[in-house]
């Protein structure tokens, strides 16, 4: 048994910081990390990962890092997505967003059926295809955790929790380096490089002027925003295990405060208006940026790739074929029907964030590319809506769908 080395909570939450910027600093010093719109909590991660991996190989030490704080800044960057979101909004994002959710069901049928049809032709059961299907991929580490029991006990799958998490650390690994390139190539050779005349636009949702200075970030904003913020999320918390309670339905937290997000900022300012809101504030976007790369940088570095030695070589011809399908079906089905313009483009970039890893990945790459080629706001508005409310609902029924029900 390796020996086991620790590190605080302390100390891995600073050390993230230490790691995000080192991700800063590779980008500016190799050039193809910046060409190609590698996030820098990417390139900061995985060195340290990796790094972590060769300490494992030769002096059989296994370093795992405390991510308690990690779940609260998952929330903090969801509920301020909700915070900004406005229901005139989605009214105005209304066919992209059916038009996304559209191919995205889709796309998890598609991965399934990959998946599944590379198990059956290689002699192993359906859930070994799932797990390298939407179970660990478009759904996750939590889904893989979820679904693994059930796999080895009801559907003959041996190993199937390890399996899935191996897998699903894969595949965010994919996720976080095919974002970039995808984006790139979409934008750079496929015409989708945004208008030079085109009126400026705002990342995510939108900012707006703060109220209480303009546009420039305050303590007093700051401080308003994080209130805001923790109450959004106490709210989230607080309603995830009501709705597990009393109707049985177990929502990830971070979706229940996205939604109890939203609630707020589209009932509160109407309730109260004159009570200065933060939605749309430089605030509350300073506070998001910093839990997004924080928690990404936190996601990545503490990856354990030595668990990936247990895939089993079908396993590994699964994967590889849905980064292929992942980075076909983004350039020749959802580029076109999304419009073929930039917004397609960073939503490109997006879905193959989400598709093989996770949402805060897929927002990741949309940023990167956003702060090289310029902000897309509908990209930004509909991803996080289709991936974090409707694709957990989807992949419960679609994974149970090839499982017989």
């Amino acid at each position: 048994m390796p020996e086991s080395l620790s590190i605080n909570e302390f100390a891995s939450f600073n050390l993230a910081i230490l790691v995000y910027f080192l991700g800063v600093r590779l980008n500016k010093k190799i050039p193809f990390l910046n060409r190609f719109n590698i996030p820098e909590p990417v390139s900061g991660g995985l060195l340290v990962a990796f790094v972590a991996l060769l300490i494992y190989l030769g002096f059989d030490k296994e370093i795992g890092f405390s991510l308690k704080s990690r779940d609260y800044l998952l929330f903090c960057f969801f509920t301020a997505i909700g915070l900004n979101a406005r229901f005139s909004d989605l009214a105005k994002g209304g066919k992209p967003l059916l038009l996304l959710l559209f191919l995205t069901v889709g796309y998890m049928l598609l991965q399934n059926i990959v998946g599944t049809g590379i198990a059956l032709a290689m002699g192993l059961p359906t859930g070994f295809g799932l797990l390298g299907g939407t179970v660990s991929l478009v759904g996750g580490h939590g889904t893989a955790i979820a679904w693994g029991p059930k796999l080895v006990a009801d559907y003959g799958v041996p190993g199937a929790v390890e399996i899935g998490a191996a897998t699903a650390t894969l595949g965010l690994i994919a996720a976080s380096l095919l974002g970039g390139p995808v984006g790139n190539y979409l934008i750079e050779k496929r015409g989708a490089k945004p208008a030079a005349d085109r009126p400026e636009e705002a990342p995510m949702i939108g900012i707006e002027s703060d109220r209480e200075g303009g546009t420039s970030v305050t303590h007093t904003g700051l401080m308003r925003s994080l209130l805001v913020l923790n109450i959004a999320i106490g709210l989230g918390v607080w309603l995830q295990e009501a709705l597990k309670t009393w109707f049985g339905l177990d929502l990830p937290v971070f979706v229940v405060c996205l939604f109890c997000g939203i609630v707020l900022s589209n009932t509160v300012p109407a309730l109260f208006p004159k009570m200065t809101w933060p939605a749309r504030s430089r605030s509350l976007a300073v506070l998001s940026d910093l839990a997004l790369g924080i928690f990404l940088t936190m996601s990545l570095m503490s990856l354990q790739l030595w668990t990936l030695a247990g895939l089993a070589g079908p396993m590994m011809l699964i994967l590889a074929a849905q980064i292929l399908v992942a980075g076909l079906f983004i350039v020749v089905v959802l580029f076109p029907v999304m419009g073929r313009d930039y917004n397609a483009a960073v939503l490109g970039a997006g879905f193959a964030g989400f598709s093989l890893g996770a949402t805060p990945t897929a927002i990741a790459n949309m940023t990167a590319v956003s702060k090289h080629y310029g902000p897309a706001t509908q990209a930004f508005l509909v991803l996080p809506l289709v991936s974090a409310f409707f694709v957990d609902l989807a992949n419960a029924v679609i994974i149970l769908l090839f499982l017989g029900g």
